[in-house]
């Protein structure tokens, strides 16, 4: 697959051909359809947010099809997901049983800790996607709005259910 990657802080992205991955357990495969811009994105590109590794694979605004699922997930294959910068949490803490899943000491992010969707495929933890309708065109940017959940950004483009 073609992916633009993070090699080196304050140096354009390169276009590499990496190899398309697997999903693990609880994880789908996403083939991507669009990955928007944010300002997070930059800051990490230009090493104001340490990347927490190199090579990396920036994006967090993701909407793509489930085209593999892993062990454990059932039924998605063919739906349009979004993924967030929220890219998992541990579920446990005192923020995740409050909904502040972002405060979590255990979060990893997209695009940061885990690839996000500069590529042709992606990897996300199904539990971190959200269903959405065919055709939403405001569904990218949902990715990013602070404190919006799922169930949230599902709403606000019209499903009304996560």
């Amino acid at each position: 697959m073609r992916a633009m990657v993070l090699t080196e802080v304050g140096r354009p992205l390169v276009l590499r051909e990496l190899p398309v991955p697997a999903p693990g357990p609880g994880e789908v495969l996403l083939q991507v359809e669009a990955c928007a811009v944010c300002r997070t994105d930059l800051h990490i590109a230009d090493g104001e947010l340490p990347p927490p590794r190199l090579p990396l694979v920036l994006g967090h605004q993701v909407v793509g099809r489930v085209v593999a699922l892993g062990e454990g997930v059932e039924g998605r294959l063919g739906a349009r997901v979004g993924v967030g910068w929220l890219a998992s949490a541990c579920g446990a803490c005192k923020f995740c049983r409050r909904g502040e899943e972002n405060l979590c000491p255990e979060a990893r992010f997209t695009g940061y800790h885990r690839d996000g969707g500069y590529a042709e495929y992606t990897l996300a933890r199904a539990a971190f996607t959200y269903p959405l309708p065919e055709g939403t065109p405001c569904a990218s940017p949902l990715g990013c709005v602070p404190g919006l959940s799922a169930s949230g950004a599902t709403a606000s483009c019209g499903t009304g259910t996560p």
